[in-house]
């Protein structure tokens, strides 16, 4: 999430001048903002949009890391080419009319990656860059499960196996994925 007015104190300079280096990202289609979905589900959402690099890659490069990948980037690369994906698709098909993410303000481990937005219709998607999926990894995805036009709940992962969960949750391989996305499948 891209806090302006945080990053503006914490550098010493205006809020306008942060805005305008993030504008420029934007402008320059280095970066992409995905605002913060209000579901309003009988919580407060975070308000702050998430900031996204059109190559997920980018920051590693600019750092100069040339090593191992961390757990941390490995969440970050993975999420990133996911909404990437997604942009692009929803650019060139159509598939989406709006992009979110969507996270409780109190509940700082409940979240959900990607609300998609088709009509009165939702699909969420949440990712995770293991190859191995537990029951903490649900717990956005079941938090949304009321959201009026939630059509489908999909978590993204790193392993090999589709599943469902009994409370119909789809879990899908990463290249699950991109092949539904190419088949035009990710609505039901």
């Amino acid at each position: 999430m891209i806090n302006t007015a945080a990053l503006a104190r914490d550098a010493g300079v205006a809020r306008t001048t942060v805005n305008g280096y993030v504008d420029f990202l934007e402008d320059t289609l280095l970066a992409f903002r995905v605002p913060a979905f209000e579901a309003r589900l009988r919580v407060s959402e975070r308000r702050y949009p998430k900031l996204y690099w059109i190559d997920p890659g980018l920051v590693r490069a600019v750092k100069k890391y040339v090593g191992p990948l961390g757990i941390e980037e490995k969440r970050a690369l993975l999420e990133g080419w996911v909404a990437t994906l997604l942009r692009a698709y929803g650019e060139i098909r159509g598939i989406l009319d709006e992009m979110y993410y969507w996270a409780p303000a109190e509940a700082h481990q409940t979240e959900v990656d990607f609300v998609l937005k088709l009509g009165r219709e939702y699909v969420a998607i949440e990712v995770k860059s293991s190859a191995r999926v537990s029951s903490k990894d649900f717990s956005g995805l079941r938090a949304i499960k009321d959201l009026a036009g939630v059509r489908r709940r999909i978590l993204i992962y790193n392993g090999h196996r589709e599943m469902k969960t009994e409370d119909g949750i789809e879990i899908w391989p990463a290249g699950f994925f991109a092949q539904m996305l190419a088949a035009d499948r990710l609505w039901p």
